[in-house]
């Protein structure tokens, strides 16, 4: 059997503004804060995981915490991230939503076969809720949340790119990858992994005539796809290594485990495991109420934490 991806396992982007962040995603958009950890190879930095209830694989978008400028919008990049959630009404709540609360959105359309509505957090963001039906891995609803749980945010998929040209980014896709194109529409090609879904989706737009993007706040940094467990990430390392892809070779990121590579076109992609989670330092009852540090910063905690600034 081939070796593939379940699906996104989360996505990674930036933010200069901590405290805003933190109360966008878990005031405005209902998602629980699952963990409060700082950027492992730069510790001056946050790293804040939203997601559901249990931080359920697939479900967090996570944010640096830099001082730097806001993105330049371009292609070689990601550019958009969407979220989904279940049924017509929820868009809906959430069209209604989106005007109370003052946020940049456009209207519910219907994109690739499903309802969607893009928006912007307070960084400029690019975001979409989009109607899946309640496909993929179950979710969690946050119990604390401001959202109702039927129309809280369960997940992340499906995933934009944007490249000047097709063909390499492909190749590795399906070649390395193992993914499958299954469709277009206009010049977007979805490629799926596993049993498809939009949790399991990459949608590849082909932008030729825009700029280089610059990375900043309200970009992305990375993208991450799940892989079961270690075994499948080890084959994932061999596989990388057997067609010459240049890979950063085994993480241990305490919380779970990655490999970091380059598509051709730059876009920095990691495979991560879905295990152990967030659970394996904190009650999950307390998840990202502190600062939670692996162990191999522990001795430095006072030192990490009197650099952070509070979020809340």
């Amino acid at each position: 059997m081939a070796l593939t991806l379940s699906g996104i396992h989360h996505l990674t982007a930036v933010t200069a503004d901590a405290k805003g962040n933190h109360a966008s995603y878990t005031q405005t958009l209902g998602m629980r804060l699952v963990k409060r950890t700082v950027n492992q190879d730069d510790t001056s930095a946050y790293h804040l995981f939203y997601g559901d209830e249990v931080a359920s694989p697939g479900s967090d978008i996570t944010f640096f915490d830099w001082n730097v400028p806001r993105e330049r919008r371009g292609t070689h990049s990601i550019a958009r991230t969407a979220l989904r959630v279940t049924g017509e009404a929820a868009l809906r709540y959430w069209d209604e939503r989106f005007r109370r609360f003052g946020v940049h959105a456009g209207d519910v359309v219907e994109r690739d076969g499903r309802l969607t509505i893009d928006f912007e957090d307070t960084e400029g963001q690019r975001l979409a809720l989009i109607d899946d039906a309640g496909a993929g891995d179950p979710s969690v609803p946050w119990h604390k949340s401001p959202v109702p749980p039927e129309h809280q945010i369960r997940g992340l998929g499906p995933i934009t790119l944007s490249v000047p040209q097709l063909r390499s980014t492909e190749e590795i896709l399906t070649r390395v990858m193992n993914m499958q194109k299954v469709r277009e529409y206009g010049q977007t090609h979805v490629f799926e992994m596993g049993k498809g879904g939009a949790h399991a989706e990459l949608h590849v737009a082909v932008e030729p005539n825009l700029p280089i993007a610059h990375p900043g706040a309200g970009g992305v940094h990375h993208v991450a796809f799940r892989t079961p467990d270690v075994a499948q990430y080890l084959e994932w390392e061999q596989r990388l290594n057997e067609f010459g892809v240049r890979n950063s070779g085994q993480v241990d990121r305490y919380y779970f485990r990655s490999l970091y590579f380059r598509e051709p076109n730059g876009i920095l992609f990691e495979i991560a495991t879905d295990g152990p989670g967030f659970g394996v330092d904190e009650d999950m009852a307390t998840l990202g109420d502190k600062v939670a540090l692996p162990p191999f910063l522990e001795p430095q905690r006072e030192e990490i934490v009197a650099n952070l600034s509070p979020i809340d």
